[in-house]
């Protein structure tokens, strides 16, 4: 029979010691470095989309309602003209009528309404500045 293999055994070594607070800096200033990256690209994005529409915005959404899963209809202006237009993902878009007479915009409130603001409003309001 023959004798079993046996390795030799190397003599062991101490792991080196490791600084726990310089390791917790390091990964937090990597954290926030990451951090400040995401913020930088979302702004970069944001400026590379006001180059593309140079000339300013010539179709505007005035409102938008879901009549459907995947359908809705848009209210439209397009150079002071208003058209109601129904989107679908099969039928695509479609002007539904033309309006004479433009619907009004509440984009101003009254003055004596009170005003909510929800988080879709301070969502827009900080996309703007």
């Amino acid at each position: 029979m023959a004798a079993p293999v046996v390795a030799p055994v190397a003599p062991s070594v101490a792991a080196p010691a490791v600084d726990s607070g310089a390791e917790l800096v390091r990964v937090l200033i990597s954290l926030l470095g990451v951090v400040a990256l995401i913020f930088f690209v979302g702004w970069l994005s944001r400026r590379a989309q006001v180059r593309v529409r140079p000339g300013g915005r010539k179709i505007r959404v005035i409102e938008t309602m879901p009549v459907g899963i995947k359908e809705k209809v848009m209210l439209l202006e397009v150079g002071g003209t208003q058209l109601l237009v129904g989107a679908s993902p099969t039928g695509g878009l479609r002007t539904l009528h033309v309006l004479a007479t433009p619907v009004q915009d509440d984009a101003t409130p009254a003055a004596n309404a009170p005003t909510m603001r929800g988080f879709r409003d301070v969502l827009n309001q900080w996309k703007r500045s």
